[in-house]
């Protein structure tokens, strides 16, 4: 008897799951098409067109659409120049992008301090990918300051995470 109702309820509950797919573990293609990942945050590989080489998710994951800065700074380090140089590569093969450049600090200081910063570092990438060849009427900058942070916490690894300028890529529409 006690094996029957165990088998009766497995049945169910195997009835139950297939009545109700959003309810499952697996990706479907709902998830597909009305997720999206946090600000900035790298997509699943596989998705979005994340292979494809031209794609903006590409970009975002495999050449990187950040760079970060030291306490107080918009000056460019060696290692932001680098990831700088892949960025400015990838946008003179595809030209039908244009980017955004966003301008991010830390949760320390004013707001107006931040988004002063914030600009600075936005611009200090913009006029690092124009030095490479991007065309400049492809690159617009906007300063988020502190307003955004990828990690809200008050200690210096979040402190970190949010000292960034991150190039976010958008099609056609290009201004002049």
């Amino acid at each position: 008897m006690k094996q029957l109702k165990l088998c009766a309820l497995m049945v169910s509950m195997g009835i139950l799951a297939g009545c109700f797919p959003f309810m499952s573990n697996g990706p479907s293609d709902w998830d597909a098409e009305t997720s999206s990942a946090p600000l900035g945050a790298p997509l699943p590989e596989g998705q979005f067109g994340a292979q494809d080489a031209t794609s903006p998710v590409f970009f975002q994951n495999t050449v990187g659409d950040r760079v970060l800065f030291a306490v107080d700074q918009s000056v460019l380090s060696e290692q932001s120049r680098i990831l700088l140089n892949a960025q400015a590569s990838w946008l003179m093969r595809n030209a039908d992008y244009s980017a955004l450049i966003e301008g991010h600090a830390d949760q320390q200081g004013t707001r107006e301090y931040n988004l002063a910063l914030g600009a600075r570092r936005a611009n200090a990438v913009r006029e690092y990918l124009v030095s490479r060849g991007v065309a400049s009427n492809r690159l617009e900058t906007i300063s988020y300051g502190k307003e955004r942070p990828v990690e809200f916490c008050a200690q210096e690894t979040c402190y970190q995470k949010n000292r960034r300028a991150v190039t976010v890529i958008r099609t056609a529409g290009l201004r002049s």
